[in-house]
């Protein structure tokens, strides 16, 4: 597909715009306030492949405990601030890499010349936040109601504050909790910026309707080419959230690596408890080595049709009656009795790597 190239704009080290990959990103649920369980979820977004992380920062005592989180954290952070300038100064001089206020939110324009001031001196960008439960009143009437257009109007808004100030370091979010506002919204947008865009549907809700609004938004824009950067927001522990994030790349071609399982839905033909395989062998394979160039997996209830059905997968099991198959790009390597399917499956999978590993 054909990606919008954007303006590239760095947080910390990590590029977003420009053509470069898709930055994944999330948002802590800590108290920033407290050190310990904020960087232990830091630690664990990174682990699971998390590029950039927000952080609240409610009052002085969270800017302040910015200065440690900065300095430990495995991935950029971004400071996340409404209204006060003040804590914004703060969080930049705590060395955050990045700020996500709303210029026309802090007051008075001397305000926004200090933060400007401030963030051009650190080269720091600032994501304009345009979020549909808090726009202008003004806009709310002009255009009855948080719509596009009204999301539009409100993030050039504040682009304009700070193009006047002569500052262009700027990512720009246009979030709603319905798909189809936020896909129009940033259909609009960017038509009219050069501002790589971060892509999410703002209060999403839990796992089971999240994982479908944010795959259908966010999903929908990459595939259009737009898009540099995303979160998928899930209530809950931020940690699911980048596995979907990843999922959603993937499915869109825009992030290789991994694994990839696939496993069919089941039918009358069904003779082995699919269900139970298909969720050993998920579980089984955040387990195995990390395979760059990605591997795809699948797992099939039919060993009479289940390795042709599935001929494009790297590796993959079949099973029923008591007896079971491996098979590789749809050609069967070994017939196992059905308990020995996931060992069996497992032992292939490794083998592969390590002989892959060689060879790099």
């Amino acid at each position: 597909m054909n990606r919008k190239l954007t303006k590239e704009v760095k947080v910390g080290s990590v590029p977003i715009g420009g053509g470069n990959p898709v930055v994944i990103q999330s948002m802590t649920n800590t108290d920033t306030r407290d050190l310990t369980s904020t960087l232990e979820q830091i630690k664990r977004l990174s682990l699971a492949g998390c590029e950039i992380v927000r952080v609240a920062v409610p009052d002085k005592q969270a800017a302040e405990a910015l200065g440690d989180i900065c300095k430990q954290s495995p991935i950029p952070v971004v400071a996340d601030i409404h209204f006060d300038y003040q804590l914004a100064l703060q969080a930049v001089e705590n060395g955050v890499h990045g700020l996500r206020i709303n210029p026309g939110n802090i007051g008075e324009k001397w305000k926004v010349e200090e933060v400007v001031r401030a963030v051009r001196e650190k080269n720091i960008p600032i994501r304009i936040g345009v979020n549909a439960g808090s726009l202008e009143k003004d806009l709310l009437q002009k255009y009855q109601g948080p719509t596009a257009q009204a999301l539009v109007e409100s993030a050039l808004r504040h682009v304009n504050i700070l193009e006047k100030e002569g500052y262009g370091n700027i990512v720009i979010s246009l979030k709603s909790s319905k798909v189809p506002v936020m896909i129009e919204a940033y259909r609009r947008i960017s038509e009219l910026v050069n501002y790589p865009l971060h892509l999410g549907v703002t209060e999403a809700g839990t796992v089971s309707s999240g994982v479908v609004k944010s795959a259908i938004g966010i999903g929908c824009l990459l595939a259009e080419g737009i898009g540099d950067t995303i979160r998928v927001s899930l209530t809950g522990d931020p940690v699911a959230e980048i596995a979907v994030a990843k999922e959603i790349l993937k499915a869109l071609g825009l992030r290789k690596g991994g694994f990839e399982l696939i496993s069919c839905p089941t039918c009358g033909r069904t003779q082995i408890d699919l269900v139970k395989l298909a969720q050993q062998v998920e579980e089984l394979l955040p387990t195995l080595p990390y395979p760059e160039e990605g591997l795809t997996i699948a797992v099939m209830g039919c060993v009479v049709n289940g390795p042709g059905e599935a001929k494009e997968a790297d590796f993959g099991i079949a099973g029923g009656k008591g007896k079971g198959l491996i098979f590789q790009k749809g050609e069967i390597v070994a017939r196992v009795r059905e308990e020995e399917l996931l060992p069996a499956l497992t032992a292939r999978i490794k083998e592969y790597l390590r002989e892959r590993s060689k060879e790099s």
